[in-house]
């Protein structure tokens, strides 16, 4: 993969997006449900928007966002993750554990050629893949679909 700078990425997440086919299908897998999204920006860049939910396991989602790079390559810039397993931090030396965590592709992972999106930290702003996208579209700058933020449980 060729390298790509924080700052790249930075700008990438910042700048405007919307999606382009909103009524986009769900896709039913074995194992998962999962709806893809096109997703573009002003500046021509193009973008798929994903999310999946494992049929079995509430807590086993991702939701991410991956850049359609020039040279044909595509980098996911973050996927935000449910609390189904640990994440290890390779070149940190430190892992999640049993969180909702939110993963960010970085220019030091990439050099290291490690995942790109392999760091990643804890969250407590969602507990489902409704509320890891709406997270990830806000901070992500998306707009043309709806969604909603989790809302604490009363009765926890």
């Amino acid at each position: 993969m060729e390298s790509v700078s924080d700052t790249k990425i930075a700008q990438l997440l910042a700048s405007p997006k919307r999606v382009t086919n909103p009524n986009a299908r769900e896709g039913d897998k074995a194992s998962h449900l999962q709806k893809n999204f096109r997703v573009v920006s002003p500046d021509g860049h193009e973008f798929t928007l994903y999310w999946r939910q494992n049929k079995r396991i509430k807590e086993d989602f991702s939701c991410g966002l991956a850049w359609h790079m020039p040279s044909g390559e595509t980098l996911t810039l973050v996927r935000y993750n449910g609390s189904s397993h640990p994440h290890p931090n390779r070149l940190e030396g430190t892992a999640v554990e049993f969180e909702c965590h939110i993963h960010r592709a970085t220019e030091r992972y990439i050099r290291a050629n490690l995942k790109p999106e392999g760091f990643a930290e804890p969250t407590d702003r969602y507990r489902s893949v409704a509320g890891a996208l709406h997270e990830l579209m806000s901070d992500c700058n998306i707009t043309g679909i709806k969604t909603e933020p989790d809302h604490p449980d009363l009765f926890e």
